[in-house]
């Protein structure tokens, strides 16, 4: 049903469900990792932009977080190089790294910007360079087979630090912050970190009242491809351990975990295809994805 079947009536009895919620978000910081579907698609990303200014306007301090996988895998493509993956990790030689910075930093954030300052917003683009946003060290993987072996998968960075100083002066001077996942090593080195760490890493920091994670499934599926609505990290942990979580989605849950146990009240992996998903999911009882509890 579209708003022009709806009545009038209708209308304002939807507006008058989102009053609790506003009320209760009020203030609060709202981190959000925009990615999947919802980056390529140009109705998803324009939903997605109007959503964003929506939640900065009736007063939630609202950051976005991105990453851009297939983007980086477009132009790798191009100049003749395949993009690997180690546990949902992508290996990022010091070529590949050139690329992922001119994709994040550049094309994908000044998209993202660009999109949320049209419909209507004020959106700033940042990496974790500027001003020392996200500080990180080179990460190694544990091998699986013997974890006594590290793995080392490049310029792939394990965040040290966050400053959120510039977050804070940007937000109260009514900008919405928009990140790349990029960071920077204590010699100035370029570091690819996964945006969806580095979301629920920023999450933490602010402590933010929800960490909304959009995604290209409808939500964490158990073995029989079924969508479960609420999960404690118990039950995460039995799932990554008998393989139903696996790929790249081990690091979007293991950062949803991480900041659910970290002072995060909430931390949703929602649907990205679903238009307007960000708001059914903070403005509405009817979710569209998979609630993580702290406990």
């Amino acid at each position: 049903m579209t708003s022009q079947h709806l009545s009038p009536a209708q209308e304002a009895a939807i507006l008058a469900e989102a009053l609790p919620y506003i009320k209760r978000f009020h203030g609060k910081a709202i981190v959000v990792k925009f990615g999947g579907n919802a980056m390529v698609n140009e109705k998803l990303k324009q939903g997605f932009a109007r959503d964003v200014v929506l939640l900065k306007l009736v007063g939630m301090h609202v950051v976005v977080v991105h990453g851009g996988g297939p983007q980086i895998e477009d132009l790798l493509t191009r100049v003749g190089k395949k993009g690997e993956f180690i546990q949902g990790m992508r290996v990022t030689d010091a070529e590949t790294m050139g690329i992922v910075e001119m994709v994040l930093g550049g094309q994908v954030n000044k998209d993202v910007v660009n999109l949320i300052n049209q419909a209507g917003g004020k959106a700033v683009g940042l990496t974790g360079k500027d001003s020392n946003l996200i500080r990180a060290k080179k990460l190694l993987l544990p091998n699986r087979e013997s974890p006594a072996d590290l793995i080392d998968i490049g310029q792939v960075g394990d965040i040290t630090q966050i400053d959120p100083s510039l977050i804070a002066h940007l937000e109260s001077g009514g900008f919405i912050p928009v990140i790349a996942s990029i960071g920077v090593g204590k010699d100035g080195e370029t570091y690819n970190i996964n945006a969806d760490v580095v979301a629920g890493k920023i999450a933490e920091v602010l402590k933010a009242e929800k960490l909304v994670l959009l995604t290209n499934t409808p939500g964490v599926l158990d073995r029989e491809g079924k969508l479960v609505t609420d999960v404690t990290p118990k039950q995460i942990d039995e799932m990554v351990s008998d393989g139903t979580l696996s790929g790249g989605m081990l690091p979007k849950i293991n950062s949803a975990l991480d900041a659910a146990r970290n002072g995060v009240k909430s931390v949703h992996v929602i649907d990205g295809r679903v238009e307007h998903a960000l708001l059914l999911e903070i403005l509405t009882s009817h979710g569209v994805g998979t609630m993580i509890k702290s406990h």
